[in-house]
């Protein structure tokens, strides 16, 4: 019986996630579980502009106990996007805490913030509301006038999207 074959059904995170945390673990020091829990480790205030990126071990770590590390705490990478990181460095003691609540043990004793893009995902943007005949007769007569057809149909639809924008 191979290691993927087991009584009842396997759903396929956790097939995932078998292969990809010896990976993750060798090249960046986390696991698959910290970065699926990140938004709830990060709380709302930073889910959205940061990432954790690797955990550093201290290289005595390394030389005594293995790739493994884990007995000293080591330092968590962290990506975070522009003016944000800031207030990240503020509360980073309070990070500090619920990362290592997360891992059950003193695992992390630093952060290290590191400033670039953090790319979740596009959102998607909700499509714009249809426009009233008022609207529409008002963006018809404000292009009326433009010869070009990919330029009228480009300023028609940014024209829709102006104006069919949903008000939060």
């Amino acid at each position: 019986m191979s290691s993927f074959q087991r009584k009842g059904a396997l759903q396929i995170a956790e097939a995932a996630n078998r292969l990809i945390d010896p990976v993750l673990a060798r090249k960046a020091g986390i696991n698959t579980a910290l970065i699926g829990s990140w938004d709830e480790i990060a709380g709302a205030d930073f889910a959205e502009c940061t990432r954790p990126e690797k955990i550093t071990w201290p290289r005595a770590n390394v030389d005594r106990y293995g790739d493994a590390g884990g007995v000293e705490p080591g330092v968590l990478t962290i990506a975070c996007e522009g003016a944000r990181a800031l207030f990240l460095a503020h509360a980073q003691g309070e990070l500090i805490q619920r990362i290592n609540g997360f891992f059950g043990y003193p695992a992390i004793r630093q952060v290290r913030i590191v400033q670039k893009p953090v790319n979740m995902g596009h959102k998607h943007r909700p499509k714009p509301r249809p426009l009233t005949r008022d609207q529409q007769a008002k963006l018809t007569d404000m292009t009326a006038d433009i010869d070009n057809e990919k330029l009228k149909a480009a300023l028609e639809r940014l024209g829709r999207g102006v104006m069919g924008r949903r008000v939060k």
